[in-house]
C-alpha cells in the first residue's frame, strides 16, 4: 500500500489587518518533503505518526510539503495557489496512491477561497481518483463543509482544546483510512449545525465529561469517528458555526441519528459552557487584591493563535497607570525592541518603545525604562508533547518588578517554560499574564492560584452575537435566542 501525506493550513482571522503571505509560512513552517526528519511540533506530529504506522504496516509513504502560518488574516492568493499546487504536483507523480492523508487546519481562507480545505480537499480526489482513500485531520475550531465532506472518506479534528491530542487523532484517522481502503469498513460521514458561535474549554466541565463521553462511543455499535468542530469565530465563512461530526461504518442513519443527538446535547449546555471572561481592567484589580498567587489573567484579545498581532499594550498600560508590582507579561511580538536589545546587550538599561506597534488592535506603544534582564536566541517553549519555536527572545524588567518577555517569532504563550526559562521564579510573582486565550491553560493552571480570563480592545472581539459575520446566512446562537426557530 502506498500513502501520500502533507500539511498546508492556518487559522484565517478574517477580521485580522494583517495579510497572511509566504513570510508568515516560512517563519512558522516550512518543509518540502521533510518534516518528518525534524522534530516534531504541533502541525508536523500528524505526519510523523503517519509515518511511523505505515512503516510499522510495511507500507511506502510519499511525502510531500508541510508547511503552516500562524494564524492572521486572509492568505494571499498567489501564495496559497503556489503552496496547494506544489503537493498537486507532488501527488500527480506519486500516482498511484491508496491513501491521501492531508493535515490540515479547517479554517483556512483566501483571497478568492472562502473554504481552503474544500478546495484542496477536491483537486486531490481528481488527482487521485475514486479509488484512493482520502483523510483529513482538522484543528477542533474548524469550519466543517459541504466541499470537505464530499471530497474526503473521513475526517477527524482534535478532541481538545488546548490541542494536546494531535498525535492520537492522526493515529485514529490512519485507522480509520488504512481500514477502508483494505476493506474492512466503510466509513459515512454525518455532519449536524449546532448553530453556536462560542468558545468550549474541554478541560473544565461539563465539556470535560462530554470529551470523554465521545470517546467512549467510538469503536462500539459501528461508531468509527465522533468530532466536535468548534468552528473558529472570527472567520467571516458560510459554515462558521460549531459542527457535531461522525463518521459510522457504512450506516448514515445511525450516524446522522447521533450527531443530532450529540449537538443536541452540547445546545443543552450553552449557558453553562459559555466561556466566562471579565474587562482587562477589573481583571487586574482583581488580581492584586488576591490573597495569594500568582493569579494568571489571560490576555485572550492578543492572542497570536487566534490572528492577533501579540503586540497590544492594554493591560501592560494599566499595569503601569495603577502601580501594579511583582507581574510578569508577554509574548508580546516586537522584532525591532528586540534587536535593539541584543545590541545593548544584557545588563543594558534602555528606555525602549515597546508594543503598539502593527496596527489599531495593538493600542499605544509603551515608553518605558527597562533593564535587559536575558537574551536567549532561538528560544522554545513546549505544548504538550512537542516543541514551538520562539525565535530570540529578551527578558525586560522595570520598576516595581515589572518583567516582560519579547519574542521575534510571532506567537502565543503555550508554557511556563516561556518565561522561567530565563531563569524567572514564576511563583514568587504576583501576576503572570500570558497572551493566549486557551492553549496556556495545560501548563499554567497547575501552578495558578487562580486563572483569569480577561477580555480588552484586541483583536478577538469575545462578543459573539455581535460579530460582523456577511456570509453567514443561517441564525446562531448568541444572536438569537434558539435559531433552530427562527
Amino acid at each position: 500500500m502506498k500513502a501520500f501525506i502533507a500539511c498546508l493550513g492556518t487559522e484565517t482571522n478574517t477580521f485580522s489587518p494583517i495579510p497572511t503571505g509566504l513570510r508568515n509560512f516560512q517563519d512558522t513552517m516550512l518543509y518540502h518533503g521533510d518534516a518528518t526528519r525534524a522534530p516534531a511540533d504541533l502541525h508536523t506530529a500528524p505526519l510523523i505518526v503517519w509515518r511511523e504506522l505505515a512503516a510499522a504496516d510495511g507500507d511506502e509513504v510519499v511525502e510531500s510539503l508541510a508547511t503552516f502560518a500562524q494564524p492572521a488574516g486572509i492568505t494571499v492568493r498567489k501564495v496559497y495557489e503556489a503552496l496547494r499546487d506544489e503537493i498537486l504536483t507532488d501527488l500527480k507523480a506519486a500516482l498511484p496512491v491508496d491513501l491521501v492523508l492531508l493535515n490540515m487546519h479547517g479554517a483556512m481562507v483566501a483571497d478568492g477561497y472562502d473554504d481552503c480545505e474544500g478546495d484542496l480537499l477536491a483537486r486531490c480526489r481528481e488527482v487521485a481518483g475514486t479509488d484512493a482513500v482520502i483523510g483529513g485531520e482538522l484543528d477542533l475550531h474548524c469550519s466543517i463543509t459541504p466541499e470537505m465532506r464530499a471530497a474526503a472518506d473521513a475526517l477527524v479534528s482534535y478532541k481538545e482544546y488546548p490541542h494536546i491530542d494531535t498525535k492520537e487523532r492522526a493515529a485514529e484517522l490512519y485507522a480509520i483510512c488504512r481500514d477502508a481502503k483494505l476493506g474492512k469498513t466503510t466509513p459515512v460521514m454525518a455532519v449536524h449545525d449546532c448553530r453556536m458561535v462560542s468558545t468550549w474549554r474541554t478541560p473544565v466541565e461539563p465539556m470535560k465529561t462530554f470529551v470523554a463521553r465521545m470517546h467512549a462511543l467510538e469503536g462500539r455499535d459501528g461508531i468509527l469517528s465522533i468530532s466536535f468542530g468548534h468552528g473558529f469565530p472570527w472567520g467571516d465563512v458560510p459554515c462558521v458555526t460549531a459542527r457535531m461530526l461522525v463518521i459510522a461504518d457504512g450506516d448514515k442513519k445511525k450516524a446522522e441519528d447521533l450527531a443530532r443527538q450529540l449537538g443536541q446535547e452540547v445546545w443543552a449546555m450553552r449557558q453553562e459552557t459559555a466561556p466566562v471572561t471579565m474587562p482587562y481592567k477589573e481583571a487586574l484589580s482583581r488580581a492584586a487584591a488576591a490573597a495569594a498567587g500568582p493569579v494568571v489573567v489571560a490576555d485572550i484579545a492578543d492572542n497570536a493563535g487566534g490572528g492577533a498581532p501579540s503586540d497590544s499594550t492594554f493591560l501592560l498600560q494599566e499595569i503601569l497607570d495603577t502601580g501594579l508590582s511583582d507581574n510578569i507579561s508577554g509574548l508580546y511580538w516586537d522584532p525591532l525592541a528586540i534587536r535593539l536589545c541584543k545590541e545593548a546587550g544584557v545588563g543594558a538599561r534602555l528606555n525602549l518603545r515597546i508594543g503598539g506597534k502593527c496596527c489599531r488592535e495593538s493600542g499605544i506603544p509603551v515608553d518605558l525604562d527597562v533593564t535587559v534582564k536575558g537574551i536567549i536566541e532561538n528560544a522554545t517553549q513546549p505544548f504538550g508533547s512537542v516543541t514551538q519555536q520562539m525565535g530570540d527572545a529578551v527578558w525586560l524588567q522595570a520598576a516595581g518588578n515589572v518583567n516582560l518577555v519579547l519574542n521575534f517569532i510571532r506567537g502565543q504563550t503555550f508554557h511556563p517554560d516561556a518565561f522561567s526559562q530565563f531563569g524567572i521564579d514564576l511563583a514568587s510573582l504576583k501576576i503572570i499574564i500570558p497572551k493566549s486565550s486557551q492553549h496556556f491553560y495545560a501548563g499554567f493552571a497547575p501552578i495558578a492560584a487562580e486563572v483569569i480570563y480577561a477580555t480588552s480592545p484586541g483583536t478577538l472581539n469575545m462578543d459573539f452575537a455581535n460579530l460582523p459575520f456577511t456570509k453567514l446566512a443561517t441564525p446562531f446562537w448568541p444572536n438569537v435566542e434558539d435559531p433552530f426557530k427562527s
